[in-house]
């Protein structure tokens, strides 16, 4: 949760006080949030969302809304700085919900990128005792993006794609990690699961598993703060709900997961999401409702023992302040917590949360350091989104200030797994992730199959990219350990094995597998964009 600084960002809640009379953040207002998803594939309509919250408490007329559309690259143009357009949109919306999303098609754009730049005029609705008051505060109101306080406007950025994202042929692309509204407590809220599904539509997603924390199902809907009789009803509430999603062709299928507080072998509290379990699991070890109470409430094993479900370390290596690690006892994953000598064990490392940063660097150095040892763990991307569909908001000082980041965007970071076959279905994928064949991307993508070449046993691996994700590659490299003569792995770091600098958008390289334990790969686009694949393993010969 963002609740104190060092923390990730998502939709920012600004009306909790904790009792208090005073909150340089409150405003009797909703929040109001322009949102929409960062890009668009062929084929879909961009939709603008306004999310509306708490207006239960302080209703809105959401009268209209102005759009400034700024195109700055149109796909295959050379000139740079294309012109901008204004609509204006009569809306008419009584905002009077606890939680609403309300869409604004844009109608199709043309493939490039667009910086928008919304503005909404909306009249708050003043019951008769206070009228007085709603005169002299600003009855009607125009905001710019939202109407969090003291927070800057930032535009909408949208990347229109000229071509379907690239994806390996017979494998789904998925997020991993995100939140729904079922995720929400003083300081932070999330997205619809309907609204999700959109948006994964979107950004060209196959799946996404929606994985609420498991304390914020202990708390009711109505008050986050008052404990609800039993987690397991809200669980499966999620779980009708998406259930309740359209299916089938055009519609990505969403999963109800979770994100379970845990204790690691340090009695510290971490976190595991957990994909698609059948039943709601308990941890509520940090969710920052007890005050300095803040103890794990049931171990990794235990998560472990109590679901059949894929589990795997959430952003294992996350960097956190002071008051995070004393406070809520957070704490960081070590090998023992993986529980590799059990029969079900931790099965994947998300280590790429949203943006490569310290806690990336940190995530993959174990998990190549796992590698070494033959735990042949997965490489897991996500981006742990409350909403956030194009950035993300957030409390930065609780009751102060709030901040705002381009990172932890829905879909960016996406884990693309190979399936055995179609549609896509829970068993699919569970099978799929049961694998060793997968990649996670923020755009090219790069995965391997094994060969036979002549006789020869081998590997082959395939990067693609589009000029959408900057056409070329900076670099591709693949890298591999060997055996040792006494059929152990080598203790030295794995080596570099090929290096290809300035590589074509569709390149393959073939690699004997000679006296390899594994093979794996990585490459970066000509625009940065990053992908790494999961170890193809090989018995020794």
């Amino acid at each position: 949760m963002s609740f104190w600084p060092g923390e990730k960002l998502r939709y920012a809640e600004t009306h909790f006080k904790f009792r208090l009379p005073w909150s340089l953040l409150y405003r009797p207002w909703p929040e109001i949030i322009f949102d929409m998803p960062f890009q668009a594939v062929p084929g879909t309509e961009p939709t603008m969302w306004i999310v509306v919250r708490d207006a239960d408490r302080f209703p809105v007329t959401l009268e209209s809304a102005e759009i400034e559309i700024e195109c700055s690259e149109i796909a295959g143009s050379e000139s740079a700085g294309t012109g901008s357009e204004k609509r204006t949109v009569e809306l008419g919306i009584e905002a009077d919900k606890p939680f609403a999303f309300y869409p604004i098609p844009l109608a199709r754009l043309k493939p490039g990128k667009y910086r928008i730049t919304p503005k909404v005029t909306a009249v708050r609705k003043c019951a008769k005792n206070n009228a007085g008051d709603c005169a002299k505060n600003n009855a009607r109101r125009t905001f710019t993006r939202w109407s969090l306080p003291g927070l800057k406007p930032q535009p909408i950025k949208l990347h229109v794609l000229a071509e379907q994202p690239p994806k390996a042929p017979g494998y789904a692309a998925g997020e991993m990690h995100c939140h729904t509204q079922y995720s929400r407590d003083h300081v932070e809220f999330g997205a619809t699961p309907a609204v999700l599904q959109q948006a994964a539509a979107s950004v060209g997603l196959d799946f996404a598993c929606c994985t609420d924390h498991a304390y914020d199902f202990a708390f009711t809907d109505e008050d986050y703060t008052k404990e609800a009789r039993s987690p397991a009803p809200r669980f499966q509430a999620l779980r009708d709900e998406i259930a309740a999603l359209p299916q089938g062709e055009g519609h990505p299928l969403l999963l109800a997961g979770e994100e379970v507080s845990a204790g690691n072998s340090k009695g510290e509290n971490v976190h595991v999401t957990v994909f698609a379990p059948d039943g709601y699991l308990p941890g509520l070890g940090d969710c920052g409702r007890y005050w300095l109470e803040n103890k794990p409430t049931r171990s990794i094993a235990q998560i472990l023992q109590d679901t059949t479900a894929h589990c795997f370390a959430a952003h294992p290596f996350q960097q956190m302040g002071i008051v995070e690690k004393f406070v809520f006892r957070r704490g960081y994953w070590t090998q023992k917590d993986l529980h590799l000598d059990k029969q079900h064990s931790i099965r994947g490392l998300q280590f790429w949360n949203g943006v490569r940063d310290e806690g990336f660097k940190l995530g993959r150095e174990f998990w190549i350091e796992q590698l070494g040892k033959g735990n042949y763990l997965l490489p897991i991307g996500g981006n742990d989104a409350h909403g956030d569909l194009n950035d993300t908001t957030a409390v930065s000082t609780p009751l102060v200030s709030l901040k705002h980041s381009r990172d932890h965007v829905f879909g960016k970071v996406r884990t693309v797994v190979k399936i055995d076959e179609a549609p896509l279905s829970l068993d699919i994928l569970n099978k799929a992730f049961a694998g060793d064949n997968c990649y996670i991307t923020d755009g090219p993508a790069l995965w391997w199959e094994r060969a036979d070449i002549r006789g020869v046993k081998s590997v082959v691996f395939h990067a693609r990219n589009t000029k959408d994700f900057g056409e070329g590659f900076r670099y591709i490299r693949i890298f591999g350990r060997r055996y040792m003569s006494n059929g152990k792995l080598a203790k030295e770091e794995e080596v570099r094995i090929e290096s290809l600098v300035a590589a074509p958008a569709k390149t393959d390289i073939p690699v004997s597998i000679d006296n390899f334990a594994y093979l794996r790969a990585e490459c970066e686009s000509a625009t940065g964009h990053f992908a790494l694949t999961s170890a193809a393993t090989f018995e020794r010969g």
